[in-house]
């Protein structure tokens, strides 16, 4: 269950953190405008599994409600915590879809 948990937390740290650091041009979700809903919104268009596990996983919700929250400068330390999550490289795809869909909902 702590596997679980654990690995639920990497996606949802995972769903906001869209690139790699090493990036020329900041990742457009360090400047996201969507707030939680149109975030979560935009997971369970693409993937209502995913969004199912992200939901119910009270530390995952939290973690991006405090990313979306956060000033630029927390924003981008959060960012880098989550370039050591390996979920992140899985989920690559999903990320980048939320967070070019989020602004929609």
């Amino acid at each position: 269950k702590t596997k679980l948990a654990a690995a639920i937390a990497g996606v949802a740290v995972a769903l906001i953190a869209g690139g790699g650091i090493a990036s020329a041009a900041p990742d457009p979700i360090l400047n996201t405008t969507c707030s939680y809903p149109q975030v979560i919104a935009a997971l369970n268009a693409q993937s209502p599994d995913a969004a199912n596990q992200f939901t119910s996983n009270g530390m995952a919700t939290g973690w991006l409600q405090a990313f979306l929250g956060a000033p630029p400068d927390q924003r981008q330390q959060l960012y880098n915590q989550a370039q050591g999550v390996p979920q992140f490289q899985q989920n690559r795809g999903l990320i980048n879809q939320v967070a070019h869909t989020c602004n929609n909902f």
